[in-house]
């Protein structure tokens, strides 16, 4: 990725900065199974001290990790820094309108997850977004030097 970012992603400056500010994550579609790369990303955002939300109505009420869990990003309280989202492409959109419905300031869409539209929209109500990157290898490259 370069310096100056592309219509897809920001620059390594500007995601730099976004992991640098962020503090509440919600993870729309955390899963209960350690095996699945929701899981295991969010105990590591735990892990560094973040404040996890998680978002899968299939598991309201289920401990996962300790974690509150939500039905929707409406019901998640207070302000969402950024919106992790591992979901499949083309359930993107209702995923960014919620984002941008409860004024998150960033949607970061994990690898092989990417909807332009979508993104474009997001970005155009003022959200930073980030697609087919993991914030996981992206804490590990930027934010440890």
């Amino acid at each position: 990725m370069s310096e100056t970012g592309s219509a897809t992603n920001p620059s390594d400056d500007v995601v730099k900065d976004m992991l640098s500010s962020m503090k509440r994550i919600a993870v729309v579609g955390i899963s209960a199974k350690p095996e699945r790369a929701s899981h295991g990303i969010a105990r590591f955002l735990q892990g560094q001290g973040f404040e996890v939300i998680g978002v899968n109505p299939l598991l309201v009420g289920q401990d996962v990790l300790g974690l509150p869990i939500v039905g929707t990003l409406a019901e998640v309280p207070g302000k969402i820094d950024v919106v992790n989202v591992f979901r499949r492409s083309d359930t993107v959109p209702p995923v960014m309108d919620a984002s941008i419905a409860v004024g998150a300031d960033s949607v970061w869409l994990q690898e092989e997850v990417v909807h332009e539209e979508a993104s474009a929209k997001a970005r155009e109500a003022g959200l930073k977004v980030v697609q087919d990157r993991c914030i996981y290898k992206e804490w590990l490259r930027l934010m440890n030097n």
